[in-house]
């Protein structure tokens, strides 16, 4: 008998069925974030990262044209099981010769190759338009600036996005989640906190009002609570952005794990959301004291956030994303080890027998729940982890950073 036949027996004497769970989750698309692989930069600009975005490192192999950048997610993908869509900035518009434009300019042409390369492997794209890193961030301001050309230029940019989205959704035959986050706010106390939060409010109303179709279309409004150089303030708040996609008919909200005080757990508050909005949307970090966007761990909160949506009966209900960026160590296997993350915490999840937990917190057996709950942690998980990856045909644990360093010294060492 194999290690997993015997891990299934285990699991089935719980109620667990592991096959069930393993071709449920071969059908739950994760998005796949293209900054990973060049640090952020995109193609549209050479200039230093601004707006609240920062990397620290400086590890060889950065992609630096769109078809490095191409490469190494194929590379990423292939060590990756599970289903998975393409997460898109703005800023990685791909321009030939030299036609460049500007952000308030951009057209679905400049995105066409990456349809081409989702449409090859059969991926959804998801969005987003880049409010930082630019000339018209104006002292640090976007959407909420007091310049009404500053304003202007983004908002324009924000209906471009719009455009672009739909024209993704159109494309693949996938709704494209278009995430709507800046870093505007104030590094010291404000004399005025109501103003740019209307000017907040009445610039993404106004981006929103570009034609769309809510079914192929999914904006999202994402919070933040504090950020580099704007400590104080922040325009896009948690209580600004729920209540923006609360009253703003097919709006949803989207959580970063990263962008709250380090007390909170979004793994909490994704039930809580649930109980109003039909659906939500996720990017799954790891923030370590502050939002410093590390290499997706299977911790203990990861493994909270999936087992609430697992639980809450939410895997159709919740778009998920991973979004972070770590420049110190070789970014393929940052890329690689944050999906397999969350995908073994998705497992994970579904491998927990969630009803009969549900059942004795009702009854207030909760020294029985505790204890049971305790012992999950030593199930041979492992075992079923190793059997999904070999039926995703992909290399299990243990296996797989090989290929890592073998690319790096073929490939990004000669960069």
């Amino acid at each position: 008998m194999s290690r997993y036949e015997i891990a299934k027996e285990m699991y089935a004497k719980i109620g667990v069925n592991t096959n069930l769970a393993i071709e449920k989750l071969k059908n739950i698309p994760v998005s796949l974030h293209c900054w990973q692989g060049d640090d952020v930069k995109g193609f549209d600009t050479d200039g230093p990262l601004t707006g609240g975005i920062q990397t620290t490192g400086n590890y060889p192999g950065r992609a630096r044209t769109p078809d490095e950048l191409m490469a190494d997610m194929d590379k990423v993908m292939s060590l990756c099981p599970g289903k998975k869509k393409l997460n898109v900035h703005a800023c990685y518009a791909i321009f030939e010769d030299s036609e460049f434009v500007d952000r308030d300019k951009l057209e679905p042409k400049h995105f066409q190759k990456w349809v081409d390369f989702a449409k090859e492997r059969n991926m959804g794209i998801d969005f987003n338009p880049t409010f930082f890193s630019h000339p018209k961030v104006k002292d640090g301001l976007t959407l909420s600036s007091p310049c009404e050309d500053t304003r202007k230029f983004w908002i324009e940019h924000g209906k471009a996005c719009i455009r672009i989205s739909q024209y993704f959704a159109e494309e693949t035959g996938v709704p494209c989640v278009m995430n709507i986050w800046t870093g505007d706010g104030y590094k010291d106390i404000p004399a005025d906190r109501l103003g740019p939060r209307m000017r907040y409010k009445e610039s993404i109303e106004e981006i929103l009002s570009e034609p769309y179709d809510k079914n192929l279309v999914k904006p999202c409004v994402e919070s933040k609570v504090f950020g580099i150089g704007v400590e104080a303030f922040t325009s896009g708040s948690a209580e600004f952005s729920l209540t923006f996609a609360a009253t703003h008919d097919g709006c949803l909200p989207l959580m970063d794990n990263g962008h709250y005080h380090p007390t909170e757990m979004v793994s909490d508050k994704i039930p809580a959301l649930l109980c109003f909005f039909p659906e939500i949307a996720l990017h799954i970090t790891r923030p370590i004291r502050w939002d410093s966007d590390h290499v997706v761990l299977f911790d203990d909160e990861t493994r909270e956030m999936a087992k609430e949506i697992v639980r809450c009966d939410a895997l159709e209900r919740v778009y998920m994303a991973l979004d972070y960026f770590d420049a110190s160590i070789n970014r393929i296997s940052a890329w690689t080890l944050g999906f397999r993350n969350w995908q073994k915490a998705l497992l994970n999840a579904l491998c927990t027998p969630n009803e009969l937990l549900a059942k004795l917190q009702e009854n207030n057996e909760l020294t029985e729940l505790q204890v049971m709950q305790d012992e999950m942690k030593t199930m041979p998980f492992g075992d079923v982890w190793d059997e999904y990856c070999r039926q995703c045909g992909v290399k299990c644990d243990r296996e797989w950073f090989d290929e890592v360093k073998l690319y790096e010294k073929e490939v990004l060492d000669k960069r």
